[in-house]
């Protein structure tokens, strides 16, 4: 069982703390602006934003069944692009996690790790909440990454 390092940077700290300035943040496909709304991504994008202001690139249109019907790793390139790859038991709070929601299709879910057994998230028909990241989810983590020093 996967569980979160208790030591941390200043930057995944920073991280952690915008996080959860978004909790409350309506679901809303595609969005990133906190308070009003956003999807899995948008919180990344947010707390991205947060830490080193510009995005360094924007994600294309993405219809909510992306992941079914492209069969690429589209979510886990973008995060290899620009995160830190951490081995699974490496994450600590404020990293981000990737999930795969069916053994089959790629990676489609992030959240951001908040605690040992906890993580901040977005999903549809939620807001974006902290929530116990329990058995379902951590079969169904795939990587973690952490945000890079400035």
């Amino acid at each position: 069982m996967t569980t979160f390092c208790v030591e941390d940077s200043a930057t995944s700290q920073r991280a952690l703390h915008e996080a959860r300035l978004w909790l409350g943040t309506p679901y809303q496909h595609q969005a990133s602006l906190r308070g009003v709304g956003c999807d899995c991504l948008g919180l990344v994008r947010g707390v991205w934003r947060a830490l080193y202001g510009a995005e360094p690139e924007i994600p294309p249109p993405y219809r909510p069944d992306w992941a079914e019907l492209g069969g690429r790793e589209l979510l886990a390139q973008a995060l290899d692009r620009r995160l830190i790859r951490l081995d699974l038991d490496a994450a600590h709070p404020g990293d981000v996690l990737l999930f795969r929601m069916a053994p089959d299709a790629p990676a489609k879910h992030c959240a951001i790790a908040s605690a040992e057994d906890r993580m901040i998230h977005a999903y549809w028909g939620r807001a974006c909440v902290e929530s116990w990241l329990g058995r379902w989810w951590r079969e169904r983590l795939v990587g973690a990454f952490r945000f890079p020093e400035p």
